[in-house]
């Protein structure tokens, strides 16, 4: 029986160790002890941090894994990706991976091959601006942090020296990144690469809150992008994916199209999207097993990515409050048959970024239309 390492063991993880079981593969689960679901789900769970690379790359070296991986945490894939280029197993490289999860590496690599991403200025405190101009609306961020958190839009200086204080704490690197604002429509790209071989398998259409925090709100698949639009799309996020290095297994790339059609990369994540992304919405509207063939990448096989045709469109909505609750009641009035999988909590608590949110209901119908009366409300 082959034995895959698995980093990491919260609900992002579950359909990665459920997959690898039903392939035969006997799942290793690394992960701080927390009582996730990860922990009971895996054959053995090993109570070591993500982090702790050293040990999880010892317990790794003493089972004899054929491969690792994990899906939805830039955090964790630099441990998968250290791991496996320790062990000459199948991974992206430590150069890919540092421009991947390091957010001010990944502009200036985007910058010098020509990408079309966003001005951004790295800095340790507000002093650090001194002397520059900013053009207003910006984005302050954390450098290495992913799931909207930490993020504030600033329409002028009020408020920077905060935001940048704000960003720093969320973040595990001190510092942080002032960018300029994006303007457009939000759109995430999945794709797989084996060999440095690019396949775009969905283009995903986004709903935030908008200003000030950008939490998805909810997901749809298919896009609203028309057939010319797509592939200029791909060309785009190829291209960028080259200039990261990034050759083996999932890419998670988050674009904003403005009016005039002109496409801007705000980031990419070597790894698969999480808030089901990766995990759902692609094989629902595909038919392709996004999950299965990340598994394949990691032990070195060729992945199935044989699409099918009308497959229908899916989507998600995540819960903030009332009126999403609303919308899951009016789906089980309307249309029970559109409904996927849903998890519901009773909560009057604030979200604050995507790990807050009280639950999510996914749904899948004939077409996008039918699903857009139930999704979020588009930010204007």
């Amino acid at each position: 029986m082959k034995q895959i390492a698995i980093i990491g063991a919260s609900y992002l993880q579950l359909p990665l160790i459920e997959t690898a079981k039903r392939m035969g593969l006997k799942t290793h689960v690394f992960a701080w002890a927390a009582q996730d679901v990860g922990e009971s789900a895996a054959d053995v769970f090993y109570p070591i941090s993500i982090v702790e690379t050293d040990k999880i790359l010892k317990t790794c070296q003493e089972i004899g894994i054929d491969a690792i991986c994990s899906i939805g945490s830039d955090l964790a894939m630099r441990t998968v990706n250290e791991v496996a280029a320790k062990m000459g197993l199948p991974a992206n490289s430590l150069e890919a991976t540092r421009r991947s999860t390091d957010k001010h590496r990944m502009r200036q690599a985007f910058e010098q091959n020509g990408d079309p991403s966003v001005k951004s200025i790295l800095v340790s405190s507000v002093s650090d601006l001194e002397g520059v101009a900013l053009t207003y609306p910006i984005i302050v961020k954390p450098l290495d942090r992913s799931g909207s958190r930490g993020i504030t839009k600033l329409m002028d200086p009020t408020g920077l020296e905060q935001a940048i204080e704000h960003a720093k704490e969320q973040g595990f690197v001190k510092q942080a990144l002032v960018e300029e604002f994006a303007e457009g429509k939000e759109y995430s790209v999945e794709c797989l690469s084996v060999n440095g071989k690019h396949t775009m398998l969905a283009i995903t259409e986004k709903f935030t809150t908008g200003a000030p925090g950008f939490i998805e709100t909810g997901h749809l698949e298919p896009s609203d992008l028309s057939p010319e639009q797509q592939k200029t799309v791909e060309q785009v996020v190829f291209h960028a994916l080259d200039s990261l290095q990034l050759t083996t297994g999932a890419s998670h790339t988050e674009i904003k199209i403005d009016a005039d059609g002109s496409i801007r990369i705000i980031e990419i994540g070597g790894r698969m999207g999480g808030d089901f992304i990766g995990s759902d919405l692609v094989q629902l509207t595909t038919g392709i097993d996004f999950v299965k063939a990340v598994i394949s990448c990691a032990l070195g096989e060729t992945p199935d990515l044989s699409k099918q045709e009308s497959y229908g469109a899916a989507g998600v909505r995540f819960i903030f409050g009332p009126r999403d609750v609303e919308a899951f009641e009016r789906v089980q009035a309307d249309h029970p048959e559109y409904l996927v999988r849903w998890d519901i909590q009773n909560s009057l608590e604030a979200v604050h970024d995507s790990s807050d949110r009280h639950g999510y209901f996914l749904m899948k119908a004939d077409c996008r239309e039918a699903l857009m009366p139930y999704l979020p409300e588009v930010v204007k």
